[in-house]
């Protein structure tokens, strides 16, 4: 059976266990990483040198990196399809925003979430909280313009290029902080909130 090591709570942990959901996959979930830790361990270690989560096991292949990750499981369980295309553009479309969603947004967000969630409140430093808010959403504003051609950032369909930005997408919208209005990133958000596999995976408590 595939096993996938982390905590619920993290974003990169949920992009994972939201493909798996997606794709009807039997798994084992092992909680590592934060107050679990685990991930010191000299056998964690073994499987992944950096010591983050996620890692995966599948049938003694192990892997580390979320989107990595994410681009096996749907290369494997899903090829050619709406998930894992053929079509070399279609694909490169989808690994853009996938790519993207870590070298640009995860920088910003990581100062957000952290700042508002996991900072006490007589610690939060407003002033670099709402600098971060700021570029987040100038970035988002890139999405936002996609969307407004298109349902998914992959295309017509849900896919893989969905799946990053969708995992931070939830505690975007859902920390307590002020939020300038991007419809179409909004609707785009409605649309995964009804997915079962997302509410499993990804609507869990943000903490």
């Amino acid at each position: 059976m595939l096993k996938i090591w982390g905590r619920k709570n993290s974003s990169n942990v949920r992009k994972p266990l939201w493909a798996a959901e997606e794709l009807g996959l039997a798994y084992e979930a092992i909680d590592a990483g934060g107050a679990f830790g685990v991930v010191d361990t000299p056998e964690y270690r073994a499987m992944n040198p950096n010591g983050r989560v996620p890692v995966i096991e599948d049938d003694g292949f192990v892997l580390w990196e979320s989107n990595a990750i994410v681009r096996y499981l749907l290369a494997k369980h899903a090829p050619n399809s709406a998930w894992y295309s053929a079509d070399p553009q279609s694909r490169a479309i989808a690994d853009k925003w996938m790519d993207w969603t870590t070298s640009s947004f995860a920088g910003p967000f990581r100062t957000v979430f952290w700042g508002v969630l996991r900072t006490p409140a007589d610690k939060q430093d407003w002033p670099a909280i709402n600098a971060a808010i700021k570029e987040c959403t100038a970035l988002l504003a890139m999405a936002d313009q996609a969307l407004a051609s298109q349902p998914y950032l992959s295309g017509n369909e849900i896919g893989m290029g969905d799946i990053p930005l969708g995992s931070f997408i939830y505690a975007w919208f859902e920390m307590p902080i002020e939020r300038t209005s991007q419809p179409h990133l909004e609707a785009w958000y409605a649309r995964l909130k009804q997915r079962p596999a997302y509410q499993k995976a990804v609507m869990t408590a943000l903490t």
